[in-house]
């Protein structure tokens, strides 16, 4: 099997400017309906038809391979290739006017893990991609994670979240943010790939992050020589929380996320 992901990273990036050419239109539309999920979270049209834009490219281009989106769950699961979606990561900020948001698509192996990825948040005029093997660039730049190694002298992000208290965890958050020399809450996709530019140092995601929200900046990092892991340390984009570092300060972290 090729370990050159070129040509699907190329795909991953077709997919990407086909959701922008939707989504970007959309935002800050005054004729934009916005809908409730079960869950309370936010929906709109634009989420909807950026996924299906995305499936109809997919089935077309590579129609042995799987789609996971947030919008329409799962199909062909029988393929150990999966292309795992988010048509807009942020979209709580997207129907509010906030222009960090940003389309998810990440190409994965049931055996080799994640390989392509792109990250596309047009309203910041911003695309990230990375291909395993391949490296980490922002908007064509290389990027690399920062060598800091001390959380005194950290860029940290943290977002709180009702899991984080259940976990009696919160009060630990606010220990690690009030020691760090800057601490700001980014958010969603966007403080992962400054993670990966080398901008921010640590980046903790809320807790009940789903798959389609990791597992594109997962690769992002770990291209640019960061780490994504949960809080147990496992590196997946399946494990319900996302804790990303520089790599230097990750074990420091997780000590103390560990009750």
């Amino acid at each position: 099997m090729s370990s050159d992901w070129s040509t699907e990273l190329e795909l991953a990036l077709e997919l990407a400017a086909a959701a922008d050419a939707i989504t970007l239109p959309a935002f800050r539309s005054q004729t934009l309906a916005v809908e409730r999920k079960r869950d309370g979270s936010e929906v709109t049209a634009a989420d909807r038809a950026a996924e299906a834009a995305i499936r109809d490219r997919v089935a077309a281009a590579r129609p042995d391979h799987g789609v996971f989106g947030e919008e329409f769950g799962r199909s062909g699961d029988g393929s150990p290739w999966q292309w795992i979606v988010d048509p807009i990561d942020g979209t709580s900020g997207f129907v509010r006017g906030i222009p960090v948001w940003a389309t998810l698509i990440a190409l994965t192996h049931a055996e080799l893990g994640v390989v392509a990825a792109a990250v596309s948040a047009p309203a910041l005029g911003a695309r990230w991609w990375a291909a395993r093997g391949g490296g980490t660039f922002a908007d064509g730049r290389r990027c690399h994670v920062s060598d800091v190694d001390r959380v005194a002298d950290a860029q940290v992000s943290v977002t709180f979240s009702a899991g984080w208290d259940e976990l009696g965890l919160t009060p630990v958050l606010t220990a690690l943010a009030g020691e760090a020399r800057r601490a700001r809450g980014f958010g969603d996709f966007w403080q992962h790939a400054l993670v990966a530019e080398g901008a921010v140092d640590v980046a903790i995601d809320a807790v009940g992050v789903a798959p389609y929200d990791i597992a594109a900046v997962r690769l992002l990092v770990e291209e640019a020589g960061g780490m994504l892991t949960d809080r147990e340390g496992v590196a997946t984009h399946e494990g319900g929380t996302a804790i990303s570092t520089n790599g230097v300060l990750h074990a420091e972290v997780l000590r103390r996320l560990q009750l």
